[in-house]
């Protein structure tokens, strides 16, 4: 008679949670396309981690945001309402909106990630091969390898000259620039290719990006006649007039050995005054070339690369900015290397983010390192990182109860892991029930989610390091279709309703 009942009880249960956009009156619709409209900028305009941060940083400055470093040099008090930032190596950022209570009773966080999988260029990476000239790359992060072949691409990041000097680099996104690619076999010779396994296809080794196949040419004639008598090894040397074209020797110019890989030294000279061994202190990255778009006929998605993990940090940031004054002190951590551990002197294991509520809380009276831990152990925290999305096409791959639905709103993952939830955070009941009850009165469209099947594999994010101070922490996010591939898939809904649910949480938040 009591199985009975229970069965009963779970025959009624109804999971099933209404499409997003069902949801929203006109007013909202239009919303939900300004807010797109707004994200996909910030994509295009931030396809690396220090581009992410020029943005958020000109941002937030806008909104009142002031410099922590400049406010602990002339020791500034903080008080209710204040807003103050650090950046830590122009790729990781920390925002605080100082709230009425003490921190020490704990504060409120969102934390994501602008890291994204990529191709990385080496230290030593120009080369040529077969009349092409080649940049040498190591992939960052989870790929699949193949599906970075015959992609238009683009190189952005900085090179850092032995004066100090920073140059930046961004080629390939304007339409008059020009994009790189990497090859592939054609079909007629591919018949032992697609006998390979899918990780074996293209190998890592081989995804060296072509950079030009032109040689350069040295008119000799010029070099003989200049009014200086240097011999044409003189002037090679020490930058004489030198032709880049396609020429075959005749009329005395003539092309030397590596001449393409020599044609675009030339190049890079001219347009960015660097040599071959600047690449030792470069960090160059390689992204698909194109803007983000909007997708299908009724424009509901949006493909762009990079969404895991900046629709979240754009989230959590325009939720910092749309927030009033709140009780607990609201903040927002934007991490890098998040897609290769969390490791480094950048990423989420660092003690940047510990540092930094060290020194506010000594701005706002309260420091002591028994504050700064109680502080830590009772705050509340959003990992704010993505979801993967149901996709029919490999329904196989998922548990149709217990996956995220694009439309169906902010997901939450319990826990992530792989197989037995290894590596996970696994969130409290009660914290659960305390978010839960913040979105029924905010009015959150929400869904809850694994990444698949349980011993297909798994994931990780930053939350199982916040958690190691003692705090609540949950996975929450946007559902996304192709994860980790060079056009990812979210829907508007999505991100304008996790936009929400992230302001509910840094207002209501208290556990």
């Amino acid at each position: 008679m009591k199985t009975e009942k229970i069965l009963q009880w779970k025959a009624g249960v109804n999971m099933e949670h209404k499409n997003t956009w069902e949801t929203y009156d006109a007013e909202q619709l239009k919303e939900v396309d300004v807010f797109a409209k707004e994200y996909m900028t910030f994509l295009d305009n931030g396809k690396t981690e220090r581009e992410c941060i020029d943005q958020i940083v000109n941002t937030i400055e806008k909104a009142g945001y002031r410099e922590l470093e400049t406010l602990i040099a002339s020791d500034t008090k903080l008080k209710a309402g204040d807003k103050v930032y650090f950046v830590w190596m122009n790729k990781s950022v920390v925002m605080f909106q100082i709230g009425k209570e003490k921190m020490a009773k704990g504060i409120n966080i969102l934390g994501a990630h602008i890291d994204s999988p990529r191709l990385d260029i080496k230290q030593n990476p120009l080369y040529e091969d077969g009349g092409f000239a080649y940049l040498d790359t190591h992939y960052y992060g989870g790929v699949k390898k193949y599906q970075w072949v015959t992609l238009p691409l683009a190189i952005h990041g900085v090179v850092v000259k032995k004066d100090g000097t920073t140059v930046e680099i961004n080629v390939g996104e304007n339409e008059d620039d020009p994009v790189f690619f990497i090859s592939d076999l054609l079909i007629h010779l591919a018949q032992e290719q697609l006998e390979k396994k899918a990780n074996k296809v293209i190998e890592g080794e081989a995804l060296d990006i072509i950079i030009g196949n032109k040689p350069l040419v040295i008119d000799r004639s010029r070099q003989e006649n200049d009014v200086d008598g240097q011999s044409a090894e003189g002037q090679d040397k020490t930058g004489g007039k030198q032709d880049v074209m396609n020429g075959d020797g005749k009329d005395g110019k003539t092309s030397e050995k590596e001449a393409v890989k020599k044609g675009i030294l030339e190049i890079l000279k001219q347009a960015y005054d660097i040599e071959e061994e600047d690449f030792i202190s470069a960090e160059l990255e390689v992204v698909p070339a194109g803007k983000a778009r909007e997708a299908g006929f009724d424009r509901s998605m949006i493909l762009a690369y990079g969404q895991d993990d900046r629709v979240c940090a754009f989230s959590s940031l325009k939720a910092m900015l749309e927030i009033g004054q709140t009780d607990r002190t609201a903040c927002c951590i934007l991490v890098d290397k998040e897609e290769v551990g969390s490791v480094g002197a950048t990423g989420m294991q660092s003690r940047f983010f510990e540092n930094a509520v060290a020194e506010v809380m000594n701005l706002t009276g309260e420091y002591s390192e028994l504050n700064v831990r109680r502080c830590l152990a009772r705050s509340c925290m959003l990992s704010s990182d993505v979801s993967s999305a149901f996709d029919p096409a490999y329904a196989a791959s998922f548990d149709k109860k217990n996956v995220a639905y694009l439309g169906g709103g902010m997901v939450f993952n319990k826990f992530t892991g792989a197989r037995g939830k290894s590596g996970s955070n696994d969130a409290n009941a009660e914290y659960l029930g305390h978010i839960r009850a913040i979105f029924e009165k905010e009015k959150v469209n929400f869904q809850t989610a694994e990444l698949g099947k349980v011993d297909l594999g798994g994931g990780g994010t930053i939350a199982y390091i916040l958690a190691l101070y003692g705090m609540n922490v949950i996975d929450s996010g946007v559902a996304v279709l192709n994860m980790h591939a060079p056009w990812e898939a979210t829907s508007k809904a999505d991100v304008y309703e996790t936009k929400r649910g992230y302001v509910a949480f840094l207002n209501h938040a208290e556990l």
